[in-house]
C-alpha cells in the first residue's frame, strides 16, 4: 500500500524530534524516509507532474500543498512549513507523537 499524507506526516514528525532545531528539511526526508518504512511499486512510480521523480515525494510536498483541510498536519498544528527547507515540529506535535508512537 502506498505511503499516504498522515504517514508521511508522522514519519517527518518523529525526524523532527529527533533534530536539534525541530526541523526536517525536505532533503532530511529523502534520505531518511526510504530507510523507515517499505517504499512500494506506486510510492517509486515516476510523477509525470514533476519530471520523473518517484510519487512518494510529492506525497511529503503535499502536506503543505493541502494545508487549509482538516487532519493535515499544519492545520491541525503539529507542524509549521517553513519555505524552502521544509517543516518545524511544533509542541502540540511532539505531544502528538508521544500519544500516538
Amino acid at each position: 500500500m502506498p505511503i499516504d499524507e498522515e504517514g508521511m506526516a508522522k514519519l517527518a514528525i518523529m525526524i523532527a524530534a529527533n533534530n536539534p532545531t525541530g526541523i526536517v528539511s525536505y532533503d532530511d526526508l529523502r534520505q531518511r524516509v526510504p530507510n523507515m518504512v517499505a517504499l512500494d511499486a506506486a510510492d517509486l512510480t515516476p510523477s509525470q507532474a514533476r519530471n520523473g521523480e518517484p510519487m512518494w515525494h510529492q506525497i511529503f510536498r503535499n502536506i503543505k500543498s493541502h494545508s487549509d483541510t482538516p487532519g493535515n498536519a499544519i492545520y491541525d498544528g503539529r507542524l509549521l512549513h517553513v519555505p524552502d527547507v521544509g517543516y518545524k515540529l511544533t509542541t502540540h506535535g511532539r505531544n502528538w507523537l508521544a500519544a500516538n508512537s
